[in-house]
């Protein structure tokens, strides 16, 4: 199985991916929130606590005020500018996997043993074919490919975060059907670096994923690890990709289903196709309120790994504003239960903790724990009513362990 975590090799890359996480926030999915940045800290007025009388202590008050109104007039708006400038003059990377995309020859060669000595590689060759989703906010890249170490199948969703401009690079494993958490990067002079903590042998290993040698016909990727804090790099993971210039137009090519499929695995075909969406959400759940709003708009669904997965894309507008969303369902063939994955749009495209679950008697429960308004609850999702033409979902939360839910989010599907 090969593995791709983030991880920052440097104290500056620990930092940046602290951001990062910081972002990270989950309510309801496809709700967008906005965020609020002091431009700076709140100026302290010291008050009684100069020891001064009369004349010195109205003197001592007016030149605080002075001060004061000085740093407003001309600290803030330079402030102002100096973060405009910054903005303005940052690299847009939005567009640095644009090369990623169509069909390509892989060549990997995987080290069997990593971080024990051992020089024992294998070698696979394979098909990659990568499409832009999400009306081209991310991209989907799957993975097929066979040699003296086996059958391998993965898939990669990259998506860009336009306020901190880096890319977070999300993988999963065909044999788990499980996403991984991120590799964080971006691009600097042709070459992107993407990097990941995890544990490995039971230790904390630091993971680099590098993307290099870039042209319009070929590229290389290199995975890495390192065990002494990012002062040296074991690779363990080299692919050398040539386009495929026979199917690289095609937008999309999924994956044959592989022999022997798991039951429940084609649990969610139902849902594959164009859909009318309405949605009914709970302003403010948890709090007793029982005013609600609507929205409409239209959810595509698409087949992966042969329909051992889907891709929900989700648009849809209200009276309350629009709302976005990215779905990845993935299939576990160990466990036969599916994992939900959902990305928010907007300024914070990040994945939320995935529900997990399964199809029983022709309804899907999946579920979760969560932080929500500063406490631990738990959320679960449910699909009911599924007929060849329509199908139901609701969300809803507990507070109390589960025995009771309150529904906040409705969706109903129609073709």
């Amino acid at each position: 199985m090969i593995k791709k975590y983030l991880a920052a090799a440097n104290k500056y890359q620990i930092q940046e991916i602290i951001k990062m996480k910081n972002l990270q926030r989950k309510l309801i999915p496809g709700i967008i929130t906005n965020h609020q940045t002091d431009l700076a800290s709140p100026v302290y007025y010291p008050g009684n606590t100069f020891q001064v009388d009369g004349r010195k202590r109205t003197i001592a008050k007016y030149f605080i005020n002075f001060l004061f109104v000085f740093s407003v007039l001309f600290f803030v708006p330079a402030i102002n500018c100096s973060a405009q400038q910054n903005s303005a003059t940052e690299r847009d990377g939005q567009h640095d996997f644009d090369f990623n995309i169509g069909t390509w020859k892989t060549h990997i060669r995987r080290l069997l043993r990593p971080l024990t000595g051992s020089n024992d590689w294998v070698e696979l060759n394979g098909t990659v074919h990568v499409r832009k989703v999400w009306n081209g906010r991310a991209q989907l890249e799957e993975i097929e490919a066979d040699g003296s170490g086996g059958h391998f199948e993965g898939l990669d969703l990259f998506l860009y975060h336009p306020e901190a401009h880096q890319w977070a690079q999300y993988f999963a494993d065909g044999d788990v059907g499980v996403v991984n958490p991120p590799q964080t990067g971006e691009f600097k002079d042709g070459r992107g670096e993407f990097y990941d903590q995890e544990s490995f042998n039971g230790r904390i290993v630091l993971v680099r994923f590098v993307w290099f040698d870039i042209t319009q016909d070929s590229h290389k990727v290199e995975q890495s690890f390192s065990n002494d804090g990012g002062k040296t790099w074991e690779p363990n993971f080299v692919a050398t990709l040539t386009r495929d210039a026979a199917t690289s137009t095609i937008d999309e090519r999924p994956l044959p289903a592989a022999p022997g499929t798991a039951d429940g695995a084609r649990d969610f075909d139902f849902h594959f196709g164009v859909w009318k969406t309405h949605i009914h959400r709970l302003l403010k759940p948890l709090t007793g309120s029982i005013a609600w709003t609507d929205y409409d708009g239209t959810s595509v669904v698409s087949k992966i790994w042969g329909g051992r997965g889907s891709l929900l894309e989700l648009e849809a507008n209200g009276t309350a504003g629009h709302i976005q969303g990215l779905g990845l369902r993935l299939f576990n063939p160990q466990s036969h239960q599916w994992s939900l994955n959902w990305v928010n749009g907007g300024s914070d495209p990040f994945m939320t903790t995935p529900m997990v679950g399964k199809f029983a008697q022709g309804q899907g429960r999946f579920y979760d724990q969560e932080d929500f308004g500063g406490r631990i609850i738990m959320s679960r999702n449910g699909f009911s009513d599924i007929t060849p033409n329509s199908s139901h979902f609701e969300q809803a939360f507990s507070d109390d362990a589960g025995q009771t839910w309150e529904t906040n989010w409705i969706m109903t599907f129609n073709r």
